[in-house]
Order: structure tokens, then sequence, then C-alpha cells
């Protein structure tokens, strides 16, 4: 019980110092912010969403009320599919988080402990990846054998509350997840002021950041027709070392595996603003498809960004459950299905989003098939089959699903 009034006077501190630093002069900012010293519009509107939470609870506490944060649920019961976007939206369903109450204050103290520190970052021009803000946040309570965070996975959710709770995205509260992924091809960018060519890259391209928003990553230029996204970092190496994007005239990206936050949204930046086709080649397996359905309309997990981070133009190239047969592959690219792999396509079945004919088709051909396929079985027909017959054909016959 004491642990718990602790957590409660701890909170109450927080969004005091949240509140009252409003007022206060950002620190100095380091040689590497020089360039920016005025506040950008984004970070003002967020440095202002969070004193208003800050102001909000001070108040309510002050005058012996209840506080509370209002944060929508991010459950599956609480998701639709949005058939005219064609993306996956967070409902308006929410939970209260009261400031007055034991068994909600320890999150409540959390929330606006991550919000403090956050208004810091903005306030000093500075970024965390989401690991070094728990290290920012956790200290013994005093008075108590109590830590703010036992362990990253109790800090994350606090993350993505904030975000909800105040509707500003992870990168707009200065924080960042652990780059992931790489791009080369015909495209210039201005990435915080520095000119960056991707067609002189190397073999292991230009790493993509978790934040590529506006006010730090600029298009220059570009001269490709498509974008090709890859799920193996194996098959980017492999195209960017036979010189498919030269050949092609594209551009070549890859998260390797699920797409990443930043690549989600460098992608849908490049979609709308420069109206470049994209095509997805992912394994022909369940785990495949459901990469490519991120990209494509959002997750479940992340709905409330769909907005920012789907692209439902994406095209998918492949791999396809009937490309054995059409490619002549042998039994050697068979890789037995299990029965998760069965559950897992029957439950993308039932998914609003993939009810079209043709994906429907394409998810039972695979159950049909009783075996998935890697990208990296093409290597049967030859080591640069899938660089000089297999894509190049898909894309002449223009043998893909949207």
């Amino acid at each position: 019980m004491a642990a718990k009034k602790t957590a409660t006077k701890t909170a109450k501190k927080q969004s005091d110092t949240v509140a009252t630093a409003g007022s206060s002069k950002s620190a100095s900012p380091s040689s590497s912010q020089r360039a920016s010293q005025k506040k950008s519009a984004v970070d003002a509107n967020t440095l202002s969403k969070i004193e208003k939470l800050a102001r909000q609870t001070l108040g309510e506490a002050t005058k012996g009320n209840n506080p509370a944060l209002d944060i929508r649920t991010r459950t599956l019961s609480n998701v639709s599919f949005n058939e005219k976007k064609k993306i996956i939206e967070l409902g308006d369903r929410t939970q209260s988080r009261e400031f007055f109450n034991t068994g909600m204050v320890r999150k409540f103290m959390q929330t606006m402990l991550v919000a403090s520190k956050c208004k810091n970052l903005i306030d000093e021009g500075k970024t965390v990846s989401i690991r070094q803000m728990y290290y920012l946040s956790k200290h013994n309570l005093p008075g108590s054998n109590e830590n703010t965070f036992e362990d990253q996975n109790e800090s994350d959710p606090i993350i993505e509350d904030l975000e909800v709770g105040i509707d500003a995205l992870r990168e707009e509260l200065h924080l960042f997840a652990t780059r992931k992924g790489s791009v080369v091809g015909r495209m210039v960018i201005d990435d915080s002021g520095d000119r960056i060519d991707l067609a002189r890259m190397g073999r292991g391209g230009w790493s993509i950041p978790s934040i590529v928003e506006p006010e730090v990553l600029k298009f220059v230029e570009y001269k490709a027709d498509f974008i090709l996204f890859v799920e193996k970092d194996a098959v980017f190496t492999r195209l960017n070392e036979d010189g498919f994007w030269r050949k092609n005239n594209c551009i070549l990206m890859t998260s390797m595996g699920q797409a990443t936050r930043g690549a989600r949204r460098l992608l849908q930046r490049i979609s709308q603003e420069l109206k470049i086709p994209i095509y997805v080649l992912v394994d022909n397996d369940p785990w495949g498809l459901y990469i490519y359905s991120v990209l494509k309309q959002g997750s479940i997990n992340l709905a409330y960004e769909s907005m920012r981070m789907a692209v439902p133009g994406v095209r998918f190239l492949g791999m396809s459950a009937f490309d054995y047969d059409k490619f002549k592959l042998t039994p050697a690219v068979q890789i037995k299905l299990k029965q998760e792999d069965v559950t897992r396509a029957e439950q993308m079945k039932a998914y609003p989003w993939f009810k079209d004919k043709k994906w429907q088709r394409e998810i039972q051909g695979l159950l049909d098939n009783k075996f998935k396929m890697e990208v990296d079985g093409f290597l049967t027909k030859s080591i640069s089959f899938i660089t000089e017959e297999y894509i190049p054909k898909k894309l002449r016959d223009k043998d893909y699903l949207q």
C-alpha cells in the first residue's frame, strides 16, 4: 500500500513538472541542432498536447477531483476495416485510467512520466530509442522497493498509450525504433540537410531510419518507374548484386522481415507524394501474406496509425501459390505446411480485407498445395533466375494482385 501511495505522489509530481515547465525556456541546443533553433510546427503542436494533458490532470487533482485519462482500447474488438479507405482503423471505444485508483495509478504515473520525458526531448531537439526511453524513465520510487518500470515490456505499451491518448505519434514524441532495412535505386533524398544519392550506396544500400517525416527527410529527385519491396535481406542482396534496379529503372527496398514503422511510413510517403507504383515480393506462406497485408491496409496492433502507414495501392507480385506450376519448380522447394500455418491461413481467409475472390483463391491455393515456398527456392532454377526471369516476367505479364 505504501508503494501505491508513493506512486500516486510521483504521478502528481510528474504532471506538475510537465505543466509548469511549459513557461520555461528550452535547453540550449547542441551544435547539431543550431540549424533549427526555432521549433517546427509539428514540435509545437506536440508540446501543446503534452502540456494540455498535464494542465488538465494537475487542475483536477488540485481541486480534489479524480483525473482520468481516456485511451482508446487497442484490441481486435475495437478495430474495423474501412471499405472506402481500404485500411484498418481503430474504433472509439475507450478505457479510463484514473488517478485516484490504486489499481490504475501505476500506469497513470508511468504515462505522465513518459510524457514528461518526451517533452524534455522535444525541448532539447533530441531523439532517443524506445529502449533508451525505458532507461530514461526507470528509477526507484522513493520510500519503496518499487521501480517506475520493471522492464521494457512494461514501458513500450505506455508509449503507445501516450500516442493514442494525445493523438501524437511516436516519431512526433521524438522516439525511434532500431533501424532495420535498406534502400538502393534511382532517387536522391535530403536527410536532415545531407544530400544522399541512393544510386551510390554500394552493396548495403541506404539504411532506413525510424523517423522519415517531411521535416527531416525530403525527396529531391527520382527517375524510378516503380519500387520493389522484398521481404528478405538475402533476396535484396541478390537483386542488388545483379544490378536489377539499374536494368529495370527502379528502387529496391527491404525491411528484413515484417516492415518497420519507418519503412511503412517511407513507402506511404513515396506512394502519396511521388505516385510511384509499389510491388511486394514475399515468401509463399501465411506470414509472407501478412507482411503484404500490413503494408497494404495496416495492422491490428497499430490500427491507430493506419492513416500514416498503410499503402492501399501496393501490389502483390508474389511469391504466389500458383508459381510452383507456372515456373515448373521442383519438389525441392516444397516446405510442408504445419498446423499453425493452416490455422493462420484460415484466419486470414476470414479477414474482410481478403474477402475478394482472387485473394480467396490465392490463400486456398496455398492450403490445397499443402506446402509453402520461400523466394530463395528459385535458386533451384539458377542463381539469378529471380532477377533475370521471374520478376521481369511477372511485371511484363502484369501478374500481380491488388
